[in-house]
């Protein structure tokens, strides 16, 4: 428990640095000030349009999906099960309470030293891509292999 973190959220409106640059100062100071700090997990939720590409930016490790968990809907409002278990603790069973299965987010790792970096390697995985058609009924399968509407690379031949 106290050799890993979790970079819970990035929420950023207004910035002139790119993110990714950001959360790198920030693991740099992580690192600093607390040196028995071996990883980071973050995570990325495609129910949300989110595929994980400041993470994949900063060269974090995609380790797959993590499990689905319960979520909570509570007065109208979809919770996370922390979050609800943690705000309103004990009322996971209340008959006000309706419990309904959660998606599963993108997994990321960030090893904070050499030896967690290799003890990690192998569970490596391709990232995920984009998905950027809303429109096609196979978006969820394509998600896992290129989007559901995969472009070309673009070739610039070299100046001569």
């Amino acid at each position: 428990m106290t050799e890993g973190c979790e970079l819970v959220r990035v929420a950023l409106t207004s910035h002139k640095t790119q993110v990714t640059r950001i959360v790198a100062i920030a693991l740099k100071m992580l690192r600093t000030s607390f040196p028995g700090l071996r990883l980071c997990v973050s995570f990325a939720d495609p129910d949300e349009g989110h595929h994980g590409g400041i993470y994949q930016g900063g060269g974090w490790l995609f380790c797959g999906r993590s499990a689905a968990s319960d979520e909570y809907i509570f007065q109208g409002k979809r919770w996370q099960g922390r979050s609800f278990r943690n705000r309103f603790k004990g009322m996971e069973h209340h008959p006000s309470v309706q419990i309904v299965k959660g998606s599963s987010k993108y997994r990321y790792l960030m090893p904070l030293d050499e030896a967690m970096k290799k003890q990690i390697e192998p569970l490596r995985k391709p990232y995920p891509k984009r998905v950027r058609s809303v429109d096609s009924d196979t978006s969820a399968i394509h998600a896992e292999i290129g989007g559901a509407n995969p472009t070309r690379t673009l070739s610039i031949p070299p100046e001569e």
